[in-house]
């Protein structure tokens, strides 16, 4: 697992190649929920948040206390295999728009640990699986808690 720190220092790299490669605009946000906006935006990441995106290319903008939660560490894993650390683009997670969605709302809720777990490993399988099929063709078998 990667450590709390890690994860932070990865994030603020990533975070400050995007705002200089970026527009300077405004985030509306709310307190403590996840804001998703199309891939291309030009929006900033408000203070204490991070923005990553699904495979299918919608953006999340993510609160920084997120990042001690085990699913993300193992996204960011699997992301780091899939994609590499570029330092030219944004962060990219290997899953979609749905499971990423279904992944913060959990979060968001506060599930148990072995919850998570199992979420890790459903997560994991789910995304070797994705990889075998072409991108409109996924097979999701995720469990529902």
């Amino acid at each position: 697992m990667i450590s709390t720190k890690t994860l932070v220092r990865i994030a603020r790299k990533w975070q400050n190649l995007a705002v200089s490669r970026r527009k300077k605009l405004p985030l509306p946000r709310k307190n403590g929920k996840v804001e998703v906006d199309n891939f291309g935006t030009t929006f900033v990441a408000s203070k204490g948040c991070f923005t990553v995106y699904s495979n299918d290319g919608r953006r999340f903008v993510i609160p920084l206390v997120y990042l001690n939660n085990v699913v993300l560490g193992q996204l960011f894993k699997m992301s780091e295999e899939e994609f590499g650390l570029q330092g030219n683009g944004p962060i990219t997670l290997p899953c979609d728009a749905s499971l990423m969605e279904y992944i913060i709302s959990l979060i968001q809720r506060g599930v148990a640990e072995d919850l998570e777990e199992a979420l890790v490993i459903s997560v994991c399988e789910d995304c070797c699986k994705s990889s075998f099929f072409h991108p409109g063709h996924t097979s999701r078998g995720l469990v529902v808690y």
